[in-house]
């Protein structure tokens, strides 16, 4: 018998006509069906999503400003991380290049306030709950990326499947992969004899973006054999197959200058087809055998050694083996006297081989030989190792016996414990549960990062983004930004609770004096209105804040004093804002492109068709744009574009809008 839900739904059905009907088909045959699904109808939904409109607003006290700063481009924002992504979509769609971020693990412990309370085990809704707050943030997030920008999140084993479900819905075919991180060496949960010792870190990019890797030793590289062609690296010949697997590659290799054989490692073939091996599948058909020449990728083993990119290892002739008889290698071989990996040990040659009587007669020398890879054969930006995806311990052995050179770069990481020293030392107090390691995230960013880039934490927690930026920029001379984000996680039973003010601003100013660190940062707080609001309730200073981060990414740290304030400047073109339409104020600006040196204006203004007019008659060439329309750009009216307007492209037509606030002082031009 059909339950009321199905009886409901299929009375609705019938209240459908053919349109209604057609469409709700489509979206069901191209509904996800391979995804994750979660009650998303059926919990709380997050109460800040009401909120229309985030202004920032400024607070010098708690802001860190050094002598001589004039802009800060370190910013923390305090407040829901949800209305400070709305706000950064703004003012920084499409800039952020590194996105890291350590949400909470929904494990059900008093660790994770959602709608002014925890969430705990027993929640029902409890992981539908999470996966909705956790989509939400990320949909915003998204559009804050580069071109190729990435995003790094931390999870824990228990929730990595929903949230890689939840991130392949996000970013769609911008999985990167996952790094794994050891949190801890013992183990504390002998329920069932197993513990959990690792966390996991999610990657996703877009397209162009790459880790940095590591550059290559050139110390590595030498010339033992005179090769004119310069200083060159021993590169292993096998891969990791088989002789059964990969029977076209099986192969014995000989040194044509000494006539010495090279028997194939039956465990690890050769990396490259032979000609010869390829002619005799051929069975005489040259169409067939040019066919399979021309489908490599790589030149052969035989051009390789023809080009001398094979290099020999020189041996002492009472080194070299040779067996007489197929019964005198088979003794050899039992008694273990038989050719074997020089490092190894291992036999080359077995009873069980297809090739035993080959090697009858054959000199068969020790050693191994290797492709010669030339230190000038590649760009230096191109002899890069790859980033491992093993996070390993500070004093973890991570040797590789197969290719040193090019073996993966392995981040080096303290365990879990550490990182809640490194808060007690700075802050005198535990001040904040489960923080993550300054190594681990420094260790992130410096493979993630550039010099120049902005990296964003909107779960910043105990400020260790900020910090690991901070440091990573004294060690190579960056100009690494951070944007931090943190609520205060304040409820109705601690309403005086403040993290972003006391734990995380407050570390990174101890991190700053501590360490002498040449930085400062804009302490920010979130105004939110409606829409229509906005006319009557912003203040100039809201605009000033809002359009210097869009224009200029960065905070002006003294308030405006007067009705002209200069944002930025951008090639031949000044960008400006004015709060008031007077004479005196059309005289300031006209002579603005004189004492800047710049052709033109972009003016954002209370009137713009009205200013732009006086304007253009003094010989002033402008663009002018509304003050409210720049309020409410990116958050209202649809998708933000994904970085802003030059000034020479904003649109010169927006509609008149008398100013709602003035500021008294006159003349001052910031």
């Amino acid at each position: 018998m059909a339950n009321s839900a199905t009886t409901s739904l299929l009375a609705s059905l019938q209240d459908l006509n053919a349109p209604q009907l057609r469409r709700l088909l489509v979206e069901h045959l191209t509904k996800q069906k391979l995804g994750l699904y979660w009650e998303s109808n059926a919990i709380e939904r997050d109460s800040a999503l009401n909120a229309n409109v985030v202004l920032p607003r400024l607070l010098p006290d708690a802001s860190h400003t050094p002598p001589g700063v004039t802009h800060h481009h370190n910013l923390i924002i305090e407040g829901d991380n949800f209305d400070s992504l709305r706000l950064l979509r703004a003012t920084h769609a499409g800039k952020i290049r590194v996105i890291y971020i350590d949400p909470p693990y929904n494990t059900g412990n008093k660790d994770w306030v959602y709608n002014d309370h925890y969430v705990g085990k027993n929640d029902r809704w409890r992981h539908s709950q999470w996966l909705e707050f956790l989509y939400q943030r990320l949909t915003l997030a998204r559009d804050l990326l580069t071109s190729d920008g990435v995003i790094l999140v931390s999870i824990n084993d228990e929730n990595r499947a929903r949230l890689e479900l939840l991130m392949d819905e996000v970013f769609p075919r911008r999985r990167l992969g996952s790094l794994v991180w050891r949190t801890k060496d013992t183990g504390n949960d002998l329920s069932q004899r197993f513990s959990h010792v690792h966390e996991h870190v999610l990657v996703y990019s877009n397209v162009g973006f790459k880790f940095n890797g590591r550059v290559t030793d050139r110390s590595k590289f030498r010339n033992p054999d005179d090769d004119p062609r310069g200083d060159w690296s021993p590169q292993p010949l096998t891969k990791a197959h088989t002789y059964t697997e990969r029977e076209n590659t099986y192969y014995p290799i000989q040194d044509p200058d000494t006539g010495y054989w090279y028997p194939c490692d039956p465990n690890r073939v050769w990396a490259y087809a032979s000609e010869k091996i390829l002619r005799l599948r051929s069975n005489g058909d040259e169409t067939a055998f040019a066919t399979a020449l021309a489908a490599l990728r790589s030149d052969t083993i035989e051009q390789l050694i023809t080009k001398k990119l094979i290099y020999f290892p020189p041996c002492n002739p009472c080194e070299v083996k040779r067996f007489d008889c197929k019964k005198d290698l088979v003794a050899a071989i039992r008694s273990g006297n038989g050719p074997v990996l020089p490092k190894k040990k291992t036999p080359l040659l077995r009873e069980d081989l297809p090739d035993l009587d080959f090697w009858v007669g054959k000199p068969i020398a020790p050693g191994r030989p290797s492709r010669k890879e030339h230190w000038n054969s590649k760009p230096e930006d191109q002899r890069l190792a790859p980033l491992s995806s093993w996070i390993a311990g500070v004093n973890e052995d991570v040797g590789n016996e197969e290719d040193e050179l090019y073996a993966p770069e392995v981040l080096r990481s303290s365990r879990g414990g550490v990182a809640t020293d490194e808060i007690k030392n700075l802050l005198g107090t535990k001040a904040f549960s489960y923080p993550k390691p300054l190594s681990l995230v420094q260790g992130l960013l410096q493979q993630a990062t550039r010099p120049g880039d902005i990296v964003l934490d909107f779960f910043a927690g105990s400020g260790t983004t900020g910090h690991a930026v901070l440091a990573l920029n004294a060690q190579d001379g960056g100009a690494r930004r951070f944007i931090l984000c943190s609520s205060t996680e304040a409820t109705s039973k601690e309403p005086d609770k403040n993290l972003c003010r006391d734990v995380c601003a407050e570390r990174i100013r101890r991190v700053i004096a501590t360490n002498g660190y040449d930085a400062s940062f804009a302490y920010l707080q979130l105004d939110k209105y409606e829409a229509a609001d906005v006319a009557f309730e912003a203040t100039p200073e809201h605009a000033r804040l809002l359009i210097s981060m869009r224009e200029t990414a960065s905070v002006p740290v003294d308030p405006a004093s007067g009705a002209v304030h200069v944002v930025a400047k951008s090639g031949d073109w000044l960008t400006v804002l004015c709060w008031q339409a007077t004479p005196e104020v059309v005289d300031l600006l006209a002579a603005l492109t004189a004492t800047y040196g710049v052709s033109g204006l972009a003016l954002f203004c209370p009137r713009p068709n009205g200013l732009q007019a006086l304007l253009q008659a003094s010989g002033v060439q402008v663009n002018a744009y509304s003050i409210n329309d720049a309020l409410l750009k990116g958050q209202v009216g649809g998708k933000p574009r994904s970085t802003m307007p030059s000034a020479d492209a904003l649109s010169s037509t927006a509609a008149d809008t008398e100013p709602t606030k003035r500021v008294d002082s006159q003349g001052d031009i910031a």
